[in-house]
Order: structure tokens, then sequence, then C-alpha cells
């Protein structure tokens, strides 16, 4: 072996067998040397020879020889002089790049060139797609109930370094070191979002970390109940939400709710598409349910919150409202309030908001009223709430990791935001416009469920025109008008839809006031036409009615045109 390049004059060598080839390779740290033979097959009599770098000679004067062990075996090698030392210290090794320059520039910069890339120029395939989708929402009017634009900085918070913090737990009480900072944001969100809503901490609790109100109903499941205990909402196509609970026509449990729990729906009136009450509490004093739940993904009309709590008392249930859908209605005190009735209150906070896309669950604390619900007050008055601790670990660690908190972050913003004369002003104007556009709807002869709204919703029946909501989404896509297809209550399925969805929140962010409604009610009504005139044409059936759906379809480019002009 060649030892002439081992400064510590000791080299640990593998002799290869016969077989080897001539291959090796010599890793130097600045102190020692190690090389490698390495054979093509290595064999248990493979010996292990130990050199010494000097001249292996074996009768070195004991004086300048010092021992040490390695891989079990003693080791002599020269004893350093005073010379060799001080050359040692005067001229210590230096850290060179293969290029034998000093490295760390270029270790600086390869750092920055990674880390300092924007999308455009670490990932363009990615960033045209984005581009596109930026330049359809610009361009397009959205009109689906559950979506809106946020902020800039809401957004400069979602993309910014908190992302790279683990804080899994709650503030103070975190598996992992370095959250100070994290626990001063998760807790400064949690004020906001009482503060938010006109909350006393002492009577209510939050919890800000789900992912998404999905993700928040199932932690209050979880906390609260045992597999296959029962729970009560409002049907999936009256208007309700698949986490609630929900069965096809043909059984098939759709939702975790329905796989993990028993559910049993309540429903609104297939005339007059209100909810029925007394059916409702009919039915929940059949069925026990441990958890009742109002709220819903597709209702314009306000809820009884007075008239669910009855219902909880009589049955024994914990009562839950899933506000996702006018959350920001009812902050800005435009809509009813759940928390006087209701033991929790669950919510997305991406919608009304205005905030990140996430969850939220608020929770009551300290003393129970008289005749809360059999299962939580037991008929002792004064007993304590216990759902704070049992939904904070439902959230972490059954069901979620860590938190994202560059999303809490996010969220803070908007509570900020929610808690301003501004935004109340804004929630206000959703409410006016939604009823304007109601009411030109109605005006053009078309057929809204309950005739009306109460919030930032309505729901439009397509039936008396003969289209389905699944055809005219389609074609209102094609002209840069996004809304959703429903079904309406009466229909015999989720295949062909009736009707649609429309709501106010987005393009009243965008500045829309009464007037531009009007406008956007033409633009709807127009495209429920060319849909009839296509319908004609090609049949209802999906695929017959596609192909009349050419981007060159003249009719569908001039109103394209018209809407584009208008968002822009």
């Amino acid at each position: 072996m060649d030892l002439t390049h081992s400064p510590s004059n000791l080299s640990l060598g593998f002799l290869p067998t016969p077989s080897s080839p001539p291959h090796r390779s010599q890793i130097s740290d600045g102190s020692a040397s190690l090389q490698l033979e390495p054979s093509r097959s290595v064999q248990a009599a493979t010996a292990l020879q130990l050199l010494d770098a000097e001249n292996g000679d074996d009768n070195d004067d004991d004086s300048d020889v010092e021992e040490f062990r390695i891989l079990g075996h003693c080791i002599k090698r020269k004893r350093e002089t005073e010379s060799t030392s001080s050359s040692s210290s005067s001229h210590p090794p230096k850290r060179v790049s293969a290029g034998g320059e000093p490295d760390m520039e270029a270790r600086r910069a390869a750092v920055r060139s990674w880390g300092s890339q924007s999308i455009e120029s670490a990932d363009p395939d990615l960033f045209e797609i984005m581009e596109k989708e930026k330049n359809r929402q610009v361009k397009g009017i959205e009109l689906i109930a559950s979506e809106n634009f946020v902020c800039k900085a809401v957004m400069e918070a979602l993309g910014s370094h908190l992302t790279n913090k683990y804080s899994e737990g709650m503030p103070g009480a975190r598996y992992y070191g370095g959250n100070q900072f994290i626990d001063e944001i998760e807790t400064l969100c949690q004020q906001r979002a009482l503060a938010a809503f006109g909350l006393d901490p002492e009577n209510w609790g939050v919890n800000v970390q789900p992912y998404s109100c999905t993700s928040a109903n199932f932690a209050v499941y979880t906390g609260l109940l045992l597999p296959g205990d029962r729970i009560m909402g409002l049907d999936t196509l009256s208007g309700g939400n698949t986490s609630h609970g929900y069965y096809t026509p043909n059984g098939r449990k759709v939702s975790g709710a329905s796989i993990f729990f028993e559910s049993l729906p309540y429903k609104v009136n297939s005339q007059t598409g209100y909810i029925d009450y007394d059916k409702l509490e009919e039915r929940a004093l059949d069925f026990r349910p441990k958890i009742l739940i109002c709220g819903g993904s597709s209702y314009p009309r306000e809820w009884d919150y007075a008239r669910f709590r009855q219902i909880a008392d009589k049955c024994g249930a914990v009562l839950l409202c899933d506000m996702a859908q006018t959350s920001g209605l009812i902050a800005a005190k435009e809509c009813v309030s759940p928390f006087d009735y209701c033991d929790i209150v669950t919510s997305t906070t991406h919608k009304s908001l205005r905030g990140p896309r996430g969850g939220i669950i608020f929770y009551r604390r300290g003393a129970k009223p008289r005749k809360r619900g059999i299962l939580l007050s037991q008929g002792i008055e004064s007993e304590q709430y216990e759902l704070e601790e049992k939904i904070n670990f439902a959230v972490f660690p059954s069901l979620q990791g860590g938190p994202h908190n560059n999303h809490i972050a996010a969220l803070a913003i908007a509570l900020k935001q929610v808690a301003t004369p501004e935004y109340k002003e804004y929630m206000h104007q959703v409410k006016i416009n939604a009823q304007a556009l109601a009411c030109a709807l109605l005006r053009r002869k078309c057929r809204l469920i309950t005739n009306g709204t109460d919030n930032h919703l309505l729901l439009w029946d397509l039936r008396p025109l003969g289209l389905s909501g699944k055809n005219y989404e389609k074609v209102c896509e094609m002209c840069h008008i996004t809304l959703n297809k429903i079904v309406i209550s009466g229909d015999n399925g989720t295949i062909t839809p009736g009707g649609v969805r429309i709501g106010t929140p987005a393009m009243t962010t965008r500045g829309c006031l009464e007037g531009d409604f009007e406008t956007i009610a033409d633009f709807l009504l127009r495209a429920a036409q060319i849909a009839s005139a296509i319908q004609r044409e090609h049949g209802k059936l999906q695929k017959t009615f596609l192909k009349g759906l050419q981007s060159n379809n003249k009719e569908i480019v001039d109103l394209r045109n018209r809407v584009e002009a208008f968002a822009d």
C-alpha cells in the first residue's frame, strides 16, 4: 500500500483477495489516511493487517512510540515531536473543495441557489399552470358560495418561514423544542377567534389547528363518541354536509361520519324548502342521537337555534353547530348567532371569513346551565363542561399530526380583520348582494328554493327550464362563470342534480354592488338560454350534450367575452 500521504504516519489497510481489482480509494481528514482496497467477494479469511506507516519496524525505541487500540487491535505509531507539533499548529489543515480552493463560498452559493429561487425559476412548468389559474380567477365571475379571495397579508403568511416548524401539541405543551414564538402565534390566533365572535374566554375555548371543517367535525365525534354512537344532521340532499353523515340510496356509506358512527338525517319540506322542525323533533326523539347537528352547505334561510336547543335537551343530545357557510355573517351580526344555544360550534376559515383554508372548533367551558342535554349534565346543574380536553386530544394526537403554523398565522390575520368595521360593512354588502341577485332572478321568472335568501347564497331550481345542474354548470364554466350543481329536494338522486347554488362573497370581495349583480343575473340567464339551445339540438345526455360545447360556439364565445370584460 502507498503510505507516503499519511500525515499521521498510520494506515489501516484491508488486503483484497487475489481476484480483487487493483482499485483503491483514499479518504483524508487532515490527520490520518484510511485506504480501502475492496474485493469482489469478501471472504472470512481476509487478513486484517495493521501497518506502521513509518517503516513497519517493530524495533523502534519504546520512548518514541505510543500505543492505542482500534477494532480490537493494538496500534503503534511514532509519538509527535515538538517540531512536528508546532509545524502542524502553525499551518492548520484547510478544508478545500475538489478544485483545491477553499469551498465555503461555493457552499454558500449552492444554498442560495437552491433556497432563493422563485417558482418561475425553480419550476417553470408548475409556474405556467399557476399563472393560468390566476388568469382564470381574474377574468372569471366567481359565484361558488364556499369560495372567496384572500388578501396579500394572508398569502404572505401562508408562504412564510412558519411552514418550516414542527409544533405537535398545544401552546405550552409541545413535543418539540423551539416553539416559544409558535406558541405566541397560536395563542394570539385563539384570542382573536374568541374576540371575533364576542365570546368570553371564561365560557368558551377554541382549537385553531384543524386542517378543515370536516376534520373539525370528525374530531368532535371522536372526542365525544364511541364507534357506532348516533349522530343526526341535515340530509345531504336537503342541503346538509356529508361530514354530518350520508348514505347513498343503495346504502353505501359515503363519509367517515357514517362509516364509524350511525347517522340518521332530518330533511327539509320538499314543497317549501324549509326545515320541518316538527318532523325533526319527532325523528330525534325516536332516534335519540348523542350529537344533534345544525348547519349545512346549501340552506338559504336562518336556523332556529332555540328550537334545536329544545329538541337537543329533550333527547339528551349535545348540540353542535357547523357554521362553515355563515360564520362571517354571524361574526358581523348579519345572521343569528348559534353561540347562545350550542355546546360546540365548528367552521371553516376560508369561506365568508376570507381566511386561509382550514377549520376551527369552539367549545363551551365552565359550569353547565340547567337542562343542557342529559349526556352533558345528567341533571346536575353545577356540573362542569368536559369538552376541552376531549376535543383537543381528538385533534392531536388522535387524528392529526403537527399543526400548520403558516395557516394559523394567516388565520390570525383574517380574524383581526373580522373584528373591524370594514369587515362588518363587507358582510352587510354580501347579504344585500345576495338579496339583489335573488330579486333579479325572480323578476326574470326563475324559480328559487324558498323564494329568496337570508344569507349569502341562493338555490336556483333549473327543472322548470328543463335543464340539469350538471349541464348548466358546464356551460357557465365555458363562459368563465363558476358555480356548483346541487340536488334539489325531490330529486331522485345525485346523478342528475336539478339546480345550482350561487353565492355572493367572492364577487363582493372584488367590489361588486347590487347593480353589478343585476348584470350577473343577465349573464346567468343568457347561459341558461345557451344550455337550453344546446340541449334541444344534442339532447340531455352528458355525452351528447358535451358535443355541443365546442369552444368555437359563437354564442358561448360572445358571452365569455362579455364576462371577461366585466370581470377585468
